[in-house]
């Protein structure tokens, strides 16, 4: 039985965790914890740790790790490059899946959009990107909305800091062919939805998906804590859990 512990348990994401760990036949709620609450005695005797609060928390989330050697699934988003490379050392000694997104349906989206951006060329599509989530979240763009442009970059030969434009406003002169347009929208309780349009004269493809519940987050991380079981140390994604790479 893999012995899990949850941390943020008083937040949606947490409380979604619990539940999906408490449904999986693999897996138990060992220990749970919030902020306050002492990290390194609720670390102690699990085997994995799903953590989905806030990026600040993710170094001392690595050193308790590292510290008594557990696996990590992280769903936190929002991270700057320092707390990304503090990731990618701790799993020079530890199995770690980072991902932007858990759900299956996002992944599926993530390939599908490298698929697409290798058929629709930017010689004649233009890219754009929208992602709309609730009024609470406090990271934008999304990481899943941060994945999809950094896939978009890899296949066009873009960068994210000279060609992504983050909306537009004024006289912005003509769309060049090299920009990747990025959207943000928050509202209401929407859980999460992502769209990436490719226009072109006389047609344009969209490829979108919509989450309306936290609980296809919460399995797909809990399906990755399993997977993780067996690994040797290593950073991996949801792409490596679904053998979409």
């Amino acid at each position: 039985m893999n012995r899990i512990l949850v941390t943020g348990k008083s937040g949606r994401m947490g409380q979604a965790i619990i539940a999906a760990t408490e449904a999986n036949p693999e897996t138990e709620v060992a220990v749970t914890h919030d902020a306050g609450e002492d990290l390194a005695a609720s670390i102690a005797g699990v085997d994995t740790v799903i953590d989905f609060t806030i990026h600040s928390f993710t170094k001392d989330v690595l050193e308790a790790a590292v510290k008594n050697g557990t696996r990590l699934v992280i769903g936190t988003t929002g991270h700057s490059d320092e707390e990304r490379a503090a990731i990618a050392e701790a799993a020079k000694t530890l199995p770690i899946v980072f991902a932007p997104n858990y759900s299956i349906g996002v992944n599926t989206l993530f390939w599908l959009t490298r698929k697409a951006a290798q058929i629709l060329t930017q010689d004649r599509f233009d890219i754009e990107v929208t992602e709309m989530h609730h009024r609470h979240k406090i990271d934008a763009p999304s990481g899943t909305a941060r994945r999809l442009l950094e896939i978009l970059n890899e296949e066009t030969g873009t960068t994210y800091e000279d060609d992504i434009k983050h909306g537009r406003f004024g006289i912005t002169g003509a769309r060049t062919q090299r920009e990747i347009g990025m959207h943000t929208l928050r509202g209401g309780d929407v859980v999460g939805d992502h769209t990436v349009m490719f226009a072109a004269d006389g047609e344009r493809v969209e490829l979108t998906h919509k989450a309306s519940s936290r609980m296809t987050f919460a399995a797909g991380a809990v399906r990755a804590a399993v997977w993780l079981a067996d690994k040797p140390a290593g950073l991996y994604d949801m792409q490596d859990v679904l053998g979409l790479k």
